[in-house]
């Protein structure tokens, strides 16, 4: 191998390689992903399932779901909210809430828990049908069943595990409890590696903003070890500069290898996946800069409601939208040089990706 430094084009390569990798069953791909975040919004369909489909072998959209009972995993807070296997999951509880019940609050807690113990699973409406809670204002100013916040406050405490869905909604079984990790230190750096794993090469300043963000929502019992975690961390991994920005990522791992070599495919990936997630990464990789905008105003966009970016081999060179009508799948393009390339293998792989799409999709055919 060449002596020559590492660089970005190495980064890319190796970014895009590591976690695209050739498609498995569904759970050894969440758990080699560590954390699949989720989003609810369907364009066209769930950011989870438009991560898992390229790394699980036959993906269907709502596959997850649909499965989901029946796999070693929970919904919960990680860096964001999402899935992840059950082993990860125990080493952030018994989490501690930032900020503690009042006495009331934990009376309408016990009493919801011995409910759901006495059912097994339940339904929200069940619960508050039996108990009435009333109605609370809920962060974006509109109104909902207090005994649903009720619910998704236990949920995050640990108190009950989701189960399961129905239509989209949770359903909620007792999660029992267990004793904390015997070192938190150790648990720690355990979820850190998840992160790295997950989200490297990464820029030295996401480590700290993914470890503030496991700190905030995955283990806030745990915030003041944060300082300390990512030293330890950083001391861990292998740190190259390059154009002024220190990158990181694991021991075990080359950035330059022959097995990094791009292929010729196209891919459209979820705002969330691994390889888009990273903003700053992003940028740096890539050389532009991808917003997600479903929640910016429609005269302020872009790139669309809901842009997906486009992987064309080991770069990201533009976007699309897409949306089903009448069973067809249609698809908007944009891109960053103002214009498709005219390679006719770029042609052949987008056709072959919006094929995929409508397989996963569940459609007969594909529009692009």
């Amino acid at each position: 191998m060449s002596s020559r430094a590492i660089d970005l084009d190495d980064l890319r390569r190796y970014a895009v390689s590591r976690t695209l990798f050739t498609p498995t069953t569904l759970p050894k791909a969440i758990t080699r992903l560590g954390f699949v975040q989720a989003d609810p919004i369907r364009a066209p369909a769930r950011a989870q399932d438009l991560t898992l489909r390229h790394r699980v072998a036959g993906y269907r959209a709502g596959d997850l779901e649909r499965r989901y009972p029946r796999l070693a995993i929970e919904e919960d807070f990680f860096v964001n909210y999402g899935f992840l296997p059950r082993e990860t999951h125990a080493l952030m509880h018994p989490r501690q809430a930032p900020q503690a019940w009042p006495a009331e609050r934990r009376r309408q807690a016990d009493a919801v828990l011995a409910f759901v113990r006495e059912h097994g699973r339940v339904h929200p409406r069940d619960v508050d049908a039996h108990f009435a809670h009333g109605k609370v204002k809920n962060w974006f100013g509109g109104s909902s069943n207090a005994t649903t916040q009720l619910l998704d406050a236990m949920h995050y405490r640990g108190l009950v595990r989701v189960a399961g869905r129905d239509g989209g909604v949770r359903l909620y079984a007792v999660r029992e409890p267990h004793a904390p990790p015997p070192s938190p230190d150790a648990a720690l750096d355990a979820l850190v590696d998840v992160i790295v794993r997950k989200y490297a090469p990464l820029p030295s300043a996401s480590l700290g903003q993914l470890v503030s963000a496991l700190a905030k929502y995955g283990a806030p019992q745990w915030l003041a070890r944060r300082a300390a975690v990512v030293g330890r961390a950083r001391a861990q991994l292998v740190q190259a500069r390059i154009d002024g920005v220190d990158w990181l990522w694991p021991l075990d791992e080359r950035a330059r290898s022959a097995r990094h070599a791009p292929t010729d495919t196209v891919r459209l990936l979820a705002p969330f996946d691994p390889v888009v997630w990273d903003r700053r990464r992003f940028e740096l990789l890539w050389g532009w800069a991808y917003r997600f905008e479903a929640y910016t105003p429609a005269p302020q966009r872009v790139r669309g409601y809901y842009a997906l970016p486009l992987l064309w081999r080991d770069r990201v060179i533009g976007w699309a939208n897409l949306s089903q009508r009448g069973g067809v799948l249609d698809a908007q393009f944009g891109y960053v040089a103002g214009q498709a390339p005219r390679d006719a293998l770029f042609r052949r792989a987008l056709d072959d990706e919006m094929q995929r799409m409508a397989e996963f999709l569940g459609n007969a055919g594909a529009d692009s």
